[in-house]
C-alpha cells in the first residue's frame, strides 16, 4: 500500500482531476458522484449542498471513498483514498470551500456575479475526509513490468476516450 507521501499519490491529489466521491445510502447501496475536491497535504475535501445526497450520507455513515483518475489512456494512473469523513459547516467549511472554487473556476468566473456567488450559496458545506486507505495504480509501471514496454512502444493500442 501507498500513503499520502507518494509521488504519484500527491502528483493527482495536488493535480486539477474530476474525482469519484462515494458514500453509502441508507438502503446500503452506494452513491457514487463526479465532485471537485482539494487536498491540504493531510485531507482531501469536497465541497456540496448541504441538501445533497452525499451530505446527508456523511453526516448519517461518517465514511466515504474517493476515487481520482487521471484519464489519459497513454498515461492512465489513479488513487483511491478511503477513509472517515465528516461535514464541515459555517466558518470551519469556509477555507476548503474557497479553494476548491478557486482550483477550478479562473478569477473572471469566481469575480462574474452569474457565477462566483452562484457557487458560494450552492456550496454551503464542506466534506472533509481523513484517509485511512491508499491505493495507486500507474498503468505506465504495469506496462513497463508485464507487458515489457508495448503499449507505450506501441501507442495505438490503447483506444482513445470519448467526450
Amino acid at each position: 500500500m501507498v500513503s499520502l507521501a507518494d509521488a504519484l499519490v500527491r502528483q493527482l491529489l495536488e493535480g486539477r482531476h474530476i474525482a469519484a466521491l462515494a458514500t453509502e445510502n441508507p438502503d446500503g447501496s452506494i452513491h457514487m458522484v463526479a465532485v471537485w475536491y482539494w487536498f491540504d497535504g493531510a485531507h482531501v475535501f469536497v465541497t456540496t449542498s448541504s441538501r445533497s445526497r452525499k451530505a446527508r450520507n456523511v453526516q448519517s455513515r461518517q465514511k466515504a471513498t474517493l476515487m481520482i483518475d487521471s484519464r489519459d489512456p497513454a498515461a492512465s494512473c489513479g488513487v483511491s483514498l478511503a477513509g472517515a469523513a465528516r461535514v464541515l459547516t459555517g466558518d470551519s467549511s469556509a477555507k476548503p470551500r474557497a479553494a476548491i472554487h478557486g482550483k477550478y473556476l479562473s478569477a473572471a468566473a469566481l469575480a462574474d456575479s452569474r457565477v462566483g456567488p452562484v457557487f458560494a450559496a450552492f456550496d454551503d458545506i464542506a466534506i472533509q475526509i481523513e484517509p485511512t486507505s491508499v491505493i495507486s495504480w500507474d498503468m505506465r509501471e504495469l506496462d513497463r513490468q508485464f507487458f515489457g514496454g508495448a503499449i507505450e512502444s506501441h501507442p495505438t493500442y490503447l483506444l482513445p476516450l470519448q467526450f
